[in-house]
């Protein structure tokens, strides 16, 4: 059995990084199914059970672990609040919502437990929107695959992008969370 390949790995890194949310992990099995490194169908489906499983796995803590990751929200009270917001404004749909904020993604099932909501509610409608974005990202990555492999390929060639390419997100997520969470006067 050779555990070198992609084809072996592939499958257990998509698991694990899915477990805690990441796009990035999903859209890469997408585009690794488009070159044929990776079945699609099953990389979604590991995709989608880590992801409902870890976003459970927030929620458990935060209903049955409160003391153990209070230390943790002092030093995200903002991102806490703009979670409580969304939970607020938009109900249900937050389980949805939270899954393509950068950022956001990891507190909501905490702060929904903290707010004592309904364990078997939150468990029914994180199965359809863990599908929901798994399915989402990883399809658009794949019928996006052959632009996104492009990209790469003029990184590839000007590396010196790369790095401007990551400050200009980084700096976008950052500049987007900091205006959503900023105290108005």
């Amino acid at each position: 059995m050779d555990f070198s390949s992609l084809e072996t790995w592939g499958y257990l890194a998509v698991a694990f990084f899915s477990f805690g949310g990441s796009f990035f992990i999903v859209a890469a099995a997408g585009v690794f199914s488009f070159m044929g490194h990776m079945d699609l169908t099953t990389a979604l489906v590991v995709a989608a059970v880590a992801n409902f499983m870890g976003d459970n796995f927030l929620f458990y803590l935060g209903k049955y672990q409160k003391k153990e990751i209070q230390p943790y929200f002092a030093k995200h009270k903002r991102k806490l609040a703009l979670a409580t917001l969304i939970m607020r404004k938009y109900g249900v749909l937050a389980i949805f919502i939270q899954k393509f904020i950068y950022g956001v993604k990891t507190i909501v099932p905490l702060s929904m437990a903290l707010a004592k909501y309904d364990f078997k509610k939150f468990v029914f409608f994180n199965i359809f929107a863990s599908i929901i974005f798994v399915t989402v990202i990883g399809l658009t990555a794949y019928y996006a695959s052959e632009y996104i492999i492009a990209f790469f390929t003029v990184i590839k060639e000007r590396p010196w992008i790369a790095p401007v390419v990551l400050l200009t997100i980084v700096g976008l997520v950052w500049f987007g969370l900091e205006k959503m969470t900023k105290k108005k006067k």
